[in-house]
């Protein structure tokens, strides 16, 4: 399998690739603990791809997706100057989101799209990632050197979850 993460523009193309793994990653995080019919009305109300056109086209924002054999498999979108309340006075912040297809996802797929993402991120001094508790590439984070900072809830569901954070350029 040929896996490859590239930077993607708020392109109607970039955009229809990041709505396939959104509504299958949305599935995939909380059908165990949310009735599909509520993640059906979720896709349905919140998933607007103008509106993610509008955001992508920030110029502090970012998408890295990621490919197998030319399939959407995952995604990064990386939000500069986005700050939690955690983050100490003057430095630099920037969230990510960072998701990958369950089938699709392996070593090979999370070392792609992370070290994309880490070179999209070396201009800031922190990462953050506000990550569910179930999700299983929060493992993966911490291996890379992610450390948990603090509880919180996250996504449409406001499901448990940690905000995790890397520092980048310490000082």
């Amino acid at each position: 399998m040929d896996i490859i993460s590239k930077f993607t523009v708020g392109s109607e193309e970039g955009i229809s690739d990041l709505i396939a793994i959104i509504d299958s990653s949305v599935y995939a995080l909380h059908k165990e603990f949310v009735s599909e019919e509520e993640i059906k009305k979720y896709i349905q109300n919140e998933i607007d791809p103008r509106k993610m056109i509008n955001e992508l086209n920030d110029l502090s924002n970012q998408l890295i997706m990621t490919y197998a054999d030319q399939k959407p498999i995952g995604y990064s979108i990386i939000k500069s100057g986005s700050l939690h309340p955690e983050i100490p006075d003057g430095k630099r912040a920037t969230e990510i989101s960072f998701v990958i297809l369950s089938e699709f996802d392996s070593p090979e797929t999370r070392q792609s799209l992370w070290k994309k993402c880490r070179s999209a991120v070396s201009f800031t001094d922190i990462v953050w990632i506000n990550m569910l508790d179930h999700d299983p590439l929060s493992e993966f984070l911490k291996e890379v050197g992610f450390v948990s900072v603090s509880g919180s809830k996250a996504g449409a569901f406001q499901l448990p979850s940690h905000i995790l954070e890397l520092e980048i350029n310490k000082g």
